[in-house]
């Protein structure tokens, strides 16, 4: 299941989409949409509300015999939460993105939006210790703008790109329309953390492994 924290479900097909493209033929990629919250996390405030929604979409989740889980909001909205609550394995698309760039990059960026969220990968890139490898930039844009589409941003994103960077990290979920023009432009990777996550889960999976119950993510 890859899971919207917000209640957009444009964008929820937007992401789905997305994780289809990457998953194995014997993948099957179902979307999580909160039926209430809010229709974008731009906030702290907004983060609670989206991290509601993913535990009601595990719960769910668990009830539909659902094997593992994607988080498709950067700053991985609820995804503690959910790796106390979900049988398998929970990866957020924050995370898997820094994790695929520091395989491939020496140093890289984020560009994220709206600008005010920042703070959200800022917490993730501290709590892997990628401070010294990654910079966060923003534009500002509300997400509500990439809900039908991101292709419009491709100028902006490019502009935030430094002569130092080695990688592109794009910062919101619902931008991997972004990834063929901005990797054939700047000439580097460019990770959508969707993308990225699908596989990982999968991995996880065929390997029989999910969160560690042995203190910090024991079932609540």
């Amino acid at each position: 299941m890859v899971i919207n924290p917000n209640t957009t479900r444009s964008m929820t097909d937007a992401v789905v989409a997305a994780a289809r493209t990457v998953a194995r033929p014997d993948t099957e990629i179902v979307g999580g949409t909160p039926a209430s919250g809010v229709p974008g996390v731009e906030s702290h405030y907004e983060e609670v509300y989206g991290a509601l929604g993913v535990i009601d979409q595990v719960r769910q989740g668990e009830d539909q015999g659902i094997d593992g889980y994607v988080v498709a909001c950067f700053g991985d909205t609820g995804v503690p939460a959910a790796r106390e609550l979900a049988n398998g394995p929970v990866v957020g698309m924050t995370e898997a993105a820094l994790m695929t760039a520091a395989l491939i990059a020496h140093r890289f960026t984020i560009v994220t939006l709206p600008r005010r969220t920042i703070a959200h990968s800022d917490r993730i890139v501290r709590d892997l210790g990628l401070g010294h490898r990654c910079t966060v930039r923003a534009v500002d844009v509300p997400v509500a703008d990439v809900s039908h589409g991101s292709a419009h941003l491709a100028e902006i994103f490019a502009q935030q790109v430094h002569p130092d960077d080695e990688a592109l990290i794009l910062g919101c979920a619902g931008l991997t329309d972004l990834v063929g023009p901005l990797t054939e432009r700047l000439g580097m990777p460019v990770i959508d953390g969707v993308t990225a996550a699908v596989p990982m889960v999968e991995g996880l999976i065929a390997q029989g492994l999910t969160s560690s119950r042995v203190n910090t993510w024991r079932h609540p």
